[in-house]
């Protein structure tokens, strides 16, 4: 794993979760701490400075020490409200940065290599993680000229990640299946559900 100290990294957390219940999903608790703290622990020694994107009372995240940001515009219209923020934040509190890495909040078996593989492949345009064939546009690195198409899709309320990130003609990376007990995990897999909760606690000490 290399650092890449020049991107910021946002891990999205505003979303209000309703399939889980409505209670925020990355602070379910996994192998004794939060699913977040699982997030955090893999992607923060990939880039230079991490912040959550979040909505709502901002204490409930004190504990993970970062600094967060909330949307801008409306939180109702998902994760192009808070890509939109991570940019915005960026310009005015890290101009240093060159590029954004974002993550979910629910993907506690995130891959070690993530921003690097993203950055080698992207060249000046948006890379998006893939596994299995499947897309995930929220797991990506965005360059800061991405932010007017952000703002315009966001204005014609076209509110698909992968819509946006398919018009920015981003760069699909390949990340490989992991097995485990003879079985294949998604290195993307999602604590979504309850369900995704349990499964995710028969997994966390093999991976």
């Amino acid at each position: 794993m290399a650092a890449k100290p020049q991107i910021l990294g946002v891990i999205l957390a505003g979303g209000k979760s309703r399939r889980f219940g409505g209670s925020d999903k990355g602070l379910a608790e996994l192998a004794a701490q939060p699913v977040l703290s699982h997030v955090i622990a893999r992607f923060r020694p990939q880039v230079g400075r991490l912040v959550l994107n979040v909505n709502g009372d901002a204490s409930r995240f004190a504990q993970f020490g970062l600094e967060t940001i909330s949307d801008r515009v409306e939180p109702e219209l998902g994760p192009l409200s808070g890509i939109l923020a991570a940019l915005d934040w960026q310009r005015e509190n890290a101009s240093d940065c060159t590029a954004i890495a974002t993550v979910s909040t629910d993907v506690p078996f995130l891959p070690l290599d993530l921003v690097e593989k993203l950055d080698v492949q992207r060249g000046d345009g948006v890379a998006i993680a893939m596994s299995a064939e499947r897309r995930h546009p929220t797991i990506a690195l965005w360059p800061l000229g991405a932010r007017d198409a952000v703002v315009d899709a966001l204005k014609r309320r076209a509110l698909s990640v992968n819509a946006l990130t398919e018009g920015l003609k981003a760069v699909a990376v390949p990340f490989a299946m992991r097995n485990i007990d003879g079985v294949d995990v998604d290195p993307f897999f999602n604590v979504n559900t309850r369900d995704d909760l349990a499964i995710a606690k028969a997994l966390i000490g093999k991976i």
